[in-house]
């Protein structure tokens, strides 16, 4: 059975046209969901209810994709977001991903796509359940709030950052190659070359920049890794 059957899906898309696609389409995967046609429905009803994924276009009237996506992060909402977007470039990525945005599809798209993207994205929402605490140095993740610190001090992640922190965190030291962590993120459906450096770079800000020493190492042509120091 798909994943995306009985999931709650929310569409925030203001092109009636695309909303119909889209309706067409989640209801074929036997998905339910439910649509917002403006950025401020959208944060409204993201806000009240539980949805496995959200499908977010990054153009919307009164609140856009990127705003929407930045409020949800900032009140505490873990919700995977999908963005539609017909922008392209390191910048946009950037932009997109530290508004705390898990994945990007570019319009025109394929169904194919869609599927594979929004299924990697429930999946690995569904597969953070606590189990312990995790210890590197002097950083502590939570699995069960997925709560982060450094020094004793809070680290705000996105979901991405999170699976990548936390995926060097287990490793205990050990280099964590690039493919591992495009596979742990994307599968085989990666968005484009450079995600992976835009969600490192984030990392590295949150991570090492308000320290005084950096644990985030990268190892040329192969991969990344925490070091002690």
């Amino acid at each position: 059975m798909s994943v995306l059957s009985g999931s709650q899906i929310l569409v925030v898309e203001d092109n009636e046209e695309l909303q119909g696609i889209l309706a067409d389409f989640l209801e074929v995967k036997q998905a339910e969901a439910d649509f917002a046609s403006n950025g401020e429905l959208g944060l409204s009803l993201a806000l009240s209810h539980a949805f496995d994924a959200i499908i977010l276009d990054v153009m919307m009237p009164k609140k856009d994709g990127m705003q929407v996506a930045r409020e949800l992060r900032l009140k505490g909402c873990t919700t995977p977001i999908l963005m539609l977007t017909a922008l392209n470039g390191q910048s946009d990525l950037l932009t997109g991903f530290d508004s705390g945005v898990d994945d990007f599809l570019t319009k025109p798209f394929q169904f194919p796509e869609l599927e594979a993207r929004l299924t990697a994205l429930i999946k690995r929402y569904r597969g953070q359940v606590a189990k312990s605490t995790l210890r590197f140095g002097d950083i502590v993740i939570d699995e069960k709030s997925h709560q982060v610190t450094r020094q004793g001090e809070n680290i705000e992640l996105s979901p991405a950052t999170y699976q990548i922190l936390l995926a060097l965190v287990k490793a205990q030291g050990e280099v964590v190659s690039r493919e591992s962590l495009i596979q742990t993120l994307w599968g085989e459906n990666v968005p484009d070359k450079d995600v992976l450096r835009s969600h490192i770079y984030l990392l590295r800000n949150v991570l090492d920049k308000p320290f005084d020493v950096p644990c985030l190492m990268t190892v040329p042509k192969f991969g990344f890794k925490l070091v002690i120091q």
